[in-house]
């Protein structure tokens, strides 16, 4: 007996052939299923709970196309349960009650179990999770969220704590291949009666270009084959030009993907806020990672403008936090403005160069030793060997100012850290011409005394 219309879509049959291939293609079963094989692999706990019919609420996080709606309505068909869709943005609580209602009603008649599916948890608000709560406590239903977004930040703590959090990973590129090729020798739901060839260097660079997405690698094979027609042939050139009609060439693991956040990159340390605008549209038309753009431009604000403007890095962290708050396309505004005010900002790459070279003579000069006065001596014993002797407080001193050497004696007087003067170095360029004067004068009136 159902009670819920929206559950066709836990059935195999009555397959819609005008549907999209990414749809008739879903798997039926955890055979057809590709990827996650860390979580539902033969043998894994979650696969044989789903075997055993002892699935509890769930939330899946993971990138679009990993198979997160595939795997709620397979575990519901495993189970033979009813599959409920949720919406997150259309539904209120007046709705919530609704549904949880007829999952009691059918349980009792049927004895079998509801799994609601929210896709985009993290659109719900707070009173929307709350409603859920004690029914997912009593067991009157099992939630199955499903977020691109971590749910540490966009879930209640106390609905987080009822459920079992499995992180998704992409899809291999290997993954995608199997998907591809299966949907064009299926007859049934794929493009079997097509008769179609496709060349090898084709469904690698599908499956390169669908960016772990099983979705995306089935509507560019979908529409492939819709160019070519019957008994057609897609070869690579085939498949690149279906490519570029919908997006801009971006492939992400290949040349084009380095040459694009080269340019951005030089654009920024080059101070052309107009070409650095340039080449992030272009990143962000391609569908390149929201968050990898913004670890670069972080990266960008410590290499290129570092002390010279030390807000930039926080401007720069403040853009990533921007994004992952409010997604696309709102969040990407917050992307534009950093990379206006970072090729705006003055640059000294002195702080980066500096390191480089401590991190060399770490690297190169072995472990020597630190200087006694400069010791930590918490015990009586460590006090008794010298640790600390001789130490200078600096603040009991003029300007702070002593004659105390922190290097180990092998690098005495080293030099890593010349600011260029730019911005808010100026100062601190102030500041090392009198700290580097005083040592010199120091050290010319210890030469000396020695003589």
């Amino acid at each position: 007996m159902e009670l819920f219309e929206q559950d066709n879509s836990s059935r195999p049959e009555g397959i819609d052939l005008e549907a999209p291939l990414a749809d008739r293609m879903r798997p039926r079963d955890f055979d057809e299923f590709q990827g996650q094989e860390k979580i539902v692999g033969a043998g894994t706990p979650f696969r044989k709970a789903i075997e055993a019919d002892r699935v509890s609420s769930v939330i899946f996080w993971g990138p679009p196309g990993s198979g997160k709606t595939t795997l709620a309505e397979l575990i519901a068909r495993a189970t033979s349960g009813q599959f409920v869709p949720f919406s997150a943005v259309t539904s209120g609580i007046k709705e919530i009650r609704e549904v949880i209602g007829k999952a009691r009603n059918f349980r009792k008649l049927s004895g079998r179990k509801t799994y609601i599916f929210i896709d985009e948890i993290h659109r719900f608000n707070k009173a929307q999770q709350d409603a859920f709560l004690p029914y997912v406590e009593k067991g009157d239903i099992v939630l199955i969220g499903a977020t691109t977004e971590n749910p540490s930040f966009e879930v209640i703590s106390a609905l987080l704590s009822r459920v079992k959090v499995y992180v998704l990973e992409r899809l291999s590129e290997n993954d995608l291949k199997k998907i591809i090729t299966r949907a064009v020798k299926d007859d049934d739901r794929g493009l079997g009666r097509l008769n179609l060839d496709i060349e090898p260097k084709a469904v690698d660079f599908m499956a390169s270009a669908a960016d772990g997405d099983a979705r995306r690698a089935l509507n560019l094979l979908e529409a492939a084959a819709g160019d070519t027609g019957e008994g057609a042939k897609i070869n690579y050139d085939k498949a690149l030009e279906i490519h570029q009609k919908g997006t801009a060439l971006y492939d992400k693991a290949g040349e084009e993907h380095y040459n694009l956040i080269s340019a951005l990159h030089k654009s920024v340390r080059g101070g052309d806020p107009d070409a650095s605008l340039y080449w992030l549209a272009r990143m962000l038309h391609g569908g390149e990672d929201r968050l990898y753009i913004a670890r670069r431009l972080i990266r960008m604000a410590i290499e290129d403008i570092g002390l010279a403007d030390p807000n930039a890095l926080t401007v720069a962290l403040n853009s990533r936090d921007t994004y992952h708050f409010l997604g696309s396309p709102e969040g990407e505004l917050a992307l534009a403005q950093t990379v206006i005010y970072l090729a705006c900002a003055p640059k000294s790459n002195a702080a980066y160069m500096a390191f480089g070279k401590a991190e060399k003579d770490a690297a190169e000069k072995g472990s020597l030793p630190v200087p006694f006065h400069i010791r930590n001596a918490p015990t009586s014993l460590m006090k008794g060997l010298g640790y600390g002797k001789g130490y200078k407080y600096a603040h009991e001193y003029e300007d702070a100012l002593t004659d105390q050497e922190h290097f180990p004696e092998e690098l005495a007087g080293t030099v890593y850290y010349n600011p260029k003067g730019a911005g808010r170095e100026t100062r601190l360029a102030e500041y090392l011409e009198k700290y580097r004067a005083y040592r010199k004068k120091i050290a010319a009136k210890k030469d000396k005394g020695k003589k």
